[in-house]
């Protein structure tokens, strides 16, 4: 089997693979341990003084400046090793070089370089980071490597137009999203933080459209109304600002009562004086409003409430401040509101939820994959697929759940049954 004696050059080949593993082992733990570094617990071991955790911090606050020299050097390396193998087990066993040089690669370099400080990078991440740091820094700081790296990437622009890599890695938010989940599988972050985490992240998404209250649903004063009576309705259903408008019907909003305003012109005596005599300026909005803009708004400018308008300029609904914070923090429910559940869970394990639900809570419930492009909620999209108002009792067929209108309330959906199709128990 073996061709060839060895020679003292095939000796000094066999040294070099032997360091060029070695580094390769390096360079693995070193790539794995520096990705999974935060920069908050960078910057806690870079206050601890040390010489590893400074340059540790310097690396994780900029990876644009090792990870192209790092994959660089090892894609150099694993060429290199590639190279020389093939030529020494071309020299000493002849015929079997192609068969022991692919051994020799694919079994050993890939568990010894790759799988084996990989993992142990995943196991100690800390310890890994911190061993890797000040080679790695000194790596990085050696100007051939870094003009090569450079230069290739300047390439690498040329090729692809756009962004390309002249601001280093890119993270989606579907990524962040997913190392959010594993953190929370390894028990790192709690489930109220993932909660929290994945609330913020969608939240520059979301417009005031998808977390308005409808215009059914909106109280209004009608302009005839007394101080009085505007202060009956406001006590009736606990709000605090209501629009007034021309009548119950109508779109047209003279502006907001306060409900404060109400009761001081109450306790005055002026109780049958008109309400529209205290009415005070309202902000309109468009539908596709950012609601993290119009939060930032409502802050600044201190108004607590918005009148939501379509295309065409007819309300379409009203939002207010606790609704933007309600998409960060959850339901927030005081001592006075009545707590309906949106989703009610039945003993045929079928599920009774409300026609205003979004259809992201609507997927997430149930692992669907219902777009959202056309519609908001479970109602509009009962609504959109049948093309007409149904009847009580219609329904629709959609990834593997029959979705039926239980309670129709004029054109209204008010609470869809949701079932599952028995192809799919």
């Amino acid at each position: 089997m073996i061709a060839a004696s060895v020679t003292n050059l095939d000796i000094l080949m066999l040294v070099a693979i032997l360091v060029l593993l070695v580094a390769l082992v390096f360079l693995a733990v070193a790539e794995m341990g520096l990705s999974r570094m935060s920069k908050p617990r960078a910057a806690s071991l870079a206050d601890q003084g040390s010489k590893s955790g400074k340059a540790l911090k310097r690396l994780v606050d900029e990876p644009e400046r090792w990870v192209n020299s790092v994959l660089l050097t090892v894609n150099t390396f694993q060429t290199i090793q590639t190279t020389l193998t093939a030529i020494v087990a071309a020299r000493i066993f002849g015929g079997w070089a192609v068969a022991i040089g692919v051994v020799l690669n694919v079994v050993v370099f890939f568990v010894l370089a790759e799988a084996v400080p990989k993992t142990y990078a995943v196991l100690y991440p800390q310890r890994s980071a911190l061993l890797a740091a000040r080679p790695v820094s000194a790596l990085v700081a050696f100007p051939p490597l870094r003009w090569v790296s450079r230069g290739l990437i300047g390439l690498t622009n040329v090729i692809v137009r756009g962004k390309g890599l002249e601001r280093g890695p890119f993270v989606s938010e579907s990524e962040l999203l997913g190392i959010v989940e594993g953190a929370v599988d390894d028990e790192v972050i709690e489930e109220e933080e993932r909660e929290l985490i994945e609330s913020i992240i969608e939240f520059g998404d979301t417009v005031a459209r998808e977390v308005m209250v409808p215009r059914p649903d909106i109280i209004t004063i009608p302009h005839t109304a007394s101080i009085t009576e505007a202060l009956d309705i406001a006590l009736e259903h606990g709000y605090s600002r209501i629009p007034v408008v021309h009548d119950d019907e109508d779109d047209d909003v003279l502006g907001l009562a306060f409900a404060k305003d109400l009761m001081r012109a109450e306790r005055e005596g002026r109780g049958e004086s008109p309400a529209t005599e205290l009415i005070r300026p309202v902000r309109f909005i468009p539908e596709n409003k950012p609601v993290s803009r119009l939060m930032r708004e409502m802050q600044a400018e201190k108004f607590h409430l918005a009148l939501v308008a379509d295309e065409y300029g007819a309300l379409a609904g009203l939002i207010t401040l606790e609704d933007c914070l309600e998409e960060l923090v959850g339901e927030i429910i005081d001592e006075h509101d009545e707590e309906d559940d949106e989703v009610q869970s039945l003993a045929d394990g079928a599920y009774l939820v409300d026609g205003g639900m979004s259809i992201d809570d609507l997927n997430d419930l149930l692992g669907t994959n219902i777009p959202d492009d056309d519609w908001d909620t479970v109602a509009g999209f009962l609504f959109g697929t049948l093309e007409h108002v149904p009847a009580e009792g219609e329904s629709v067929v959609r990834d593997g759940w029959r979705f039926i209108a239980a309670e129709v309330e004029g054109r209204r959906i008010r609470q869809v049954k949701v079932t599952l199709e028995p192809d799919h128990d």
